[in-house]
């Protein structure tokens, strides 16, 4: 079974799994699509991170991009700067890390030849694709830069991106040379000019890390430890197991608790969340008298990711997740390929001797947060994740909860209204200072939650509750999946 927000990549997973390949292969080949077909949410400028379950333990990648060597966050403190730029700037584009990821990736665990698992994604961005739903009222904008999206006015119309077509060709052929000394990696060393050097873009951007786990529930949680914000759910899930849940979600007091201990494993994230942190999981029991304080706040902030999973007959799970951070990113494009790049960097800080300052070969913090979920014995039960930005962790609480808790199948869990935290102050992320509770449309809770004194505001149901999906292993061995209808056009597709 394969998990995407769009038809196509989950398609071409499925194909890949035919074929013989693995659940890497087919998470490789979703996410090459959806490279090309949804660029305003992740693509080859981006960063990575995975999960494998390989059959007997838990696997974890690490793909984040690293600053240049030209990285000089005196230089943007001289110039007035007290964050990292948000757009148009090229020191807020790390080296991206979704091509040392795919390679790792199938370098580990493919079965299938890199080029064979890359060929749907050549073939559509060579000869055309239909602008989704999803991508269409952005491209038009995006025309106006970028010739790939300059006749885009409609859902349906015609998309080619040959860019992207060598660009995928030449890894097939050439592998990671073929990105980062390729056409690609030419451009972006003369776009960053003085940014990067060929040794940062000779640099492997990818690197297997230790699973960040934690038993809850009676299930291992695994995620991503950091730069990663994955160390919010663990913790999240750890604060609310010694609580009282409430048994029906239903109820304004079970959204209540959710928020409080969302929000009691957050408030302090800007200060504890960067490379090579220790995740904070031993402060579970200190932050759980911290629930329902009032006063405290966690930041939260929107942004464009694409989360996608896969299981194989052999019982192999990737949980991946993918991302340009804001849209189409930077807004800035590697000129030859019409690549757009990242802006990942914004995660980093500019005040002078934080652990996440921006700098020379670092990687900023990532709201970035795959999940994946053991049973007692160590099998594969769940892989599951959503997009959201900050919120990312929040969704994964509400979803998880209900899994774990409440037993709830797949469609009853992505299908449930949600709620985020949110911020009037814009997309500044890592600095918010207040929250309001973003309730979806159609959730239960917005009067109970008043009540209980949140400030809360309705939002229209959509993305901005996340596109999540999930593939849960039943005990008989069955798989029972389901993709987030909020994505319009995503697909949960098995055999």
């Amino acid at each position: 079974m394969v998990c995407t927000i769009d038809h196509l990549a989950s398609a071409a997973g499925l194909v890949v799994l035919d074929k013989g390949g693995s659940a890497a292969d087919a998470a490789v080949a979703a996410n090459a699509v959806l490279a090309v077909t949804a660029p305003h949410m992740c693509g080859l400028g981006g960063d990575l991170f995975a999960l494998v379950h390989d059959g007997s333990r838990v696997h974890a990648l690490n793909a984040s991009g690293r600053a240049g060597s030209g990285a000089d966050p005196a230089r943007l403190r001289a110039e007035g700067h007290d964050r990292m730029p948000h757009l148009y700037d090229i020191r807020s584009v790390p080296v991206p890390g979704c091509v040392d990821g795919w390679l790792a990736l199938h370098g580990r665990f493919g079965r299938l030849p890199l080029a064979e698992v890359l060929a749907p994604a050549v073939r559509l961005a060579a000869d055309g694709f239909p602008a989704s739903p999803l991508l269409a009222p952005g491209a038009s904008f995006i025309g106006t830069m970028q010739a790939d999206y300059a006749h885009v006015r409609n859902v349906g119309d015609p998309i080619r991106r040959p860019g992207a077509a060598r660009v995928l060709e030449a890894v097939a052929a050439s592998g990671r040379a073929g990105f980062y000394q390729g056409e690609f990696g030419e451009g972006l060393l003369r776009l960053g000019d003085g940014e990067y050097t060929p040794d940062d873009l000779a640099r492997d951007q990818a690197e297997w890390v230790t699973p960040l786990s934690a038993t809850v529930f009676g299930h291992g949680v695994h995620t991503i430890p950091p730069n990663s914000q994955g160390y919010l759910l663990p913790l999240a899930l750890m604060i609310l197991e010694g609580l009282d849940v409430p048994a029906d979600p239903a109820d304004p007091a079970w959204a209540d608790l959710l928020i409080g201990a969302a929000v009691a494993a957050g408030h302090d994230r800007l200060d504890v969340l960067y490379e090579n942190a220790t995740a904070p999981l031993d402060t579970a029991e200190a932050r759980r008298a911290l629930v329902g304080r009032p006063g405290l706040t966690a930041p939260a902030q929107k942004g464009d990711t694409t989360y996608l999973c896969a299981v194989d007959a052999d019982g192999m799970g990737v949980s991946l997740i993918q991302s340009n951070a804001a849209g189409f990113g930077s807004l800035l494009f590697e000129p030859s390929t019409g690549v757009n790049l990242h802006n990942r960097g914004i995660g980093f800080s500019l005040t002078e001797g934080h652990p996440a300052e921006y700098g020379p070969g670092r990687r900023p913090p990532h709201t970035l947060a795959p999940a994946l979920i053991t049973r007692p014995d160590g099998s594969l039960r769940t892989v599951i994740g959503t997009m959201g930005g900050d919120a990312q962790p929040q969704i994964l609480l509400q979803l998880v909860t209900r899994l774990l808790v409440h037993d709830q199948t797949p469609g009853e869990i992505i299908d449930a209204p949600r709620w985020v935290l949110g911020s009037e102050t814009g997309f500044e992320t890592w600095r918010s200072t207040e929250h309001v509770v973003e309730v979806e449309d159609g959730a239960p809770w917005e009067a109970g939650l008043a009540e209980r004194g949140h400030r809360t505001v309705r939002e229209n149901y959509g993305d901005g509750f996340g596109h999540a999906h999930l593939i849960d292993v039943l005990p008989s061995g069955v798989l029972a999946g389901a993709a987030d209808p909020r994505a319009k056009i995503g697909a949960a597709l098995g055999r």
